[in-house]
């Protein structure tokens, strides 16, 4: 139900859903919104000002954050983040806030880290300064020299050296509003903050689509340009219960249902779509959905009825279901930027805030 809550919410804001009600509520929507905004635009402004504090690791600081609410692919690139960081030969550790953690203190997202960058170091706590210094007092080889901070763009409390803002090129202004009335945590102006941004699923938008986007980004932060870079999450197969993986193509041809619990479950379709596989019909759940029993019993039985032997999700969702049925396989895949000039500017901004560069 609350799945259905989340879409319908979606469909009124986005302007999907027409008609006098829908209109009603947008323009309610819209008057929450107002001191939300100024709520986000002040904190803002005491930061900058230096009136509320601003503390320090004593290592750099990479932030990997959001403008809008919703999945934008922070756990991928966070991912490669550490490992362009370990190649580097710097020892990489995360930070996060931990939303929604199960009873062993950890969440989706940080079991999905520990299957991409296995070793690194990871601390979930609301208080990223709080983590940051939990990492520091690690044994010497163990400490980190530099932290790779996940959903951080918001969390201004904790000095960040590089400032990476991530936008889903499906959705990447929020629908031009503040929360409630759009997806926006920040007014667009927020963009100045940041050090680079990086526009996400760019592999499921047009050309026009992407020169729209960087044009909008470069009007309100022209220090941006030459820092626009693109992202794709390339599917590279999928995984079992167990952690296996195997090649997409024992796949095509067979039926597949989808689910899963995730800020954008629509972009998750595109990608399964654009990979071959033939979707019979989905499932969404809420955005870090603790999945009971009844939920994937109905899962599965749905998946029958549509005549769909697998149940295809993310490797989010499987990790919080690994024991329960050997029908669930999850998408692996990897963030990936498609252009030698983006990565050639990733690269040197990790190499200037690592002290690397000649």
């Amino acid at each position: 139900m609350a799945a259905i809550n989340e879409a319908a919410f979606r469909d009124v804001i986005s302007g999907k859903k027409c008609g006098w009600l829908p209109a009603i509520a947008r323009c309610l929507l819209r008057v929450a919104s107002v001191p939300y905004g100024w709520a986000a635009s002040i904190r803002s402004r005491l930061y900058d000002r230096g009136l509320l504090p601003i503390y320090r690791a004593g290592v750099p600081v990479i932030s990997v954050g959001n403008l809008t609410a919703g999945g934008t692919g922070k756990t991928p690139i966070a991912a490669l983040l550490c490992q362009r960081l370990t190649q580097l030969g710097c020892r990489p550790a995360l930070i996060s806030r931990g939303y929604r953690a199960a009873a062993d203190g950890s969440n989706d997202e940080k079991r999905v880290l520990e299957l991409l960058v296995p070793g690194t170091p990871h601390t979930q706590q609301p208080d990223r300064v709080a983590a940051a210094r939990k990492l520091l007092e690690l044994p010497p080889g163990l400490s980190p020299d530099v932290i790779v901070m996940d959903d951080g763009f918001q969390h201004r409390r904790l000095h960040r050296d590089l400032n990476l803002l991530l936008l889903d090129a499906t959705c990447p202004f929020g629908f031009g509003a503040m929360l409630p009335r759009g997806l926006l945590r920040e007014p667009l102006h927020a963009l100045r903050r940041a050090d680079a941004v990086l526009l996400t699923r760019a592999n499921l938008v047009n050309e026009i689509d992407l020169r729209t986007i960087r044009q909008r980004v470069l009007q309100i932060a022209p220090k941006l340009n030459g820092r626009i870079l693109q992202v794709s999450f390339v599917p590279h197969g999928f995984r079992d219960a167990t952690g296996e993986r195997s090649a997409l193509s024992e796949l095509l041809g067979q039926p597949i249902f989808l689910m899963t619990a995730i800020g954008n479950p629509e972009a998750f379709l595109a990608t399964c779509l654009q990979a071959g596989l033939a979707v019979v019909g989905y499932r969404w759940f809420p955005d870090h959905h603790h999945y009971t029993t009844a939920d994937l019993t109905a899962v599965l039985d749905e998946a029958q009825t549509n005549r769909a032997g697998i149940v295809m999700t993310t490797l989010k969702d499987l990790v919080k279901i690994r024991d329960c049925s050997e029908r669930f396989l999850a998408l692996d895949i990897e963030a990936a930027l498609p252009l030698s000039e983006d990565n050639r500017c990733l690269d040197e901004l990790l190499k200037q805030v690592t002290g690397q560069t000649r």
